[in-house]
């Protein structure tokens, strides 16, 4: 099979496509034949050394892809080969033509659900689940505001929200992600472009500020999204790219909590809860990823680009 190797970490352009040996699964394991592959961010941390410096070289980088279930081992009761699914972590990475899997690194991927789409799931949903729910602990009836609700991570937080019963809010930089928002079931979207455009909070909240803030670039926001919270209102932090200042006393008066995200700590049981509500989301019709380009996988390298240094709506997926 073809895979994406990495010798050496770096630029995107260390990613060679090569020929690698064809998988076998052991006991528990299964092999996924992908059909796509999704790219995150976090991939292109990991790839330039930044993140987990002591990853053992040569890997093959990827965590999200959907396929077709081609292989099980021993005592793998819950796959079957030729089942659709989708991947959410590996034990061989997924920028590849086939994946090896812990058998609950997969999941059952709903009829009407595309490959793209599928590939589309594991760290975005994840990240937005574990953001609302494990760690701001947001209940219906709430205000949550979404910054950069257009990208992967936006999209799903605000369906997974909406989902739940929240009041939504989303900030765009563009007309075009603006309507893509909205569309994605948002009540309401601020244009994160403008002068002054978290004061339009307080007319959107009735006054009372927001509950809880998913904030995708904290050394931009963080100091000013503590001045919108309502009383005991959440910021969490999904991302950042610098360090930043902040007042804490405007955190002491709302009495408000500033949490951080990552979600390699999900524990094996809150991962098994958030892709339990992903599959019925997936069902239901209440989730539906969004893909924005697909590219060959011989050109994961242009995706590394793409997903750090342009704006995108939704995801971009490679196909093997």
């Amino acid at each position: 099979m073809k895979a994406v190797r990495v010798h050496g970490f770096g630029p995107p352009e260390v990613m060679q496509l090569e020929e690698a040996p064809g998988l076998i699964p052991g006991e528990g394991e299964v092999v996924v034949k992908l059909h796509a592959v999704g790219v995150n961010p976090v991939d292109t941390y990991i790839r330039s050394g930044m993140y987990s410096p002591d990853l053992p070289l040569p890997y093959t980088p990827g965590s999200d892809g959907a396929g077709i279930v081609s292989a099980v081992g021993s005592g793998v009761s819950h796959r079957q080969v030729g089942e659709r699914v989708y991947v959410a972590r590996s034990l061989s990475g997924t920028y590849a033509e086939e994946v090896l899997c812990k058998e609950f690194q997969t999941h059952p991927l709903p009829e009407g659900i595309s490959f793209g789409q599928g590939a589309a799931i594991g760290v975005p949903y994840g990240a937005a689940f574990r953001a609302l729910f494990q760690r701001a602990g947001a209940v219906a009836g709430e205000f949550v505001l979404v910054h950069g609700a257009s990208g992967g991570v936006g999209i799903a937080s605000v369906q997974l929200a909406r989902a739940a019963g929240l009041r939504v809010i989303g900030t765009a930089g563009t007309e075009e992600g603006e309507k893509l928002v909205l569309a994605q079931g948002a009540h309401h979207v601020l244009n994160h472009k403008e002068k002054g455009y978290l004061s339009r909070l307080q007319q959107l909240t009735c006054g009372m500020g927001v509950n809880v803030i998913l904030e995708m670039l904290a050394n931009v926001n963080l100091d000013l999204d503590l001045g919108v919270l309502a009383k005991q209102g959440r910021v969490v932090v999904i991302g950042s790219r610098g360090r930043v200042e902040i007042d804490p006393r405007t955190a002491m008066g709302r009495e408000a909590a500033i949490l951080g995200m990552t979600l390699y700590n999900a524990s094996e049981k809150e991962l098994a809860s958030m892709h339990a509500a992903f599959v019925e989301g997936l069902s239901n019709g209440t989730l539906r990823p969004v893909v924005s380009r697909e590219l060959p996988l011989a050109e994961a390298a242009a995706a590394h680009h793409a997903v750090i240094e342009a704006s995108t709506f939704g995801k971009i997926i490679l196909i093997p």
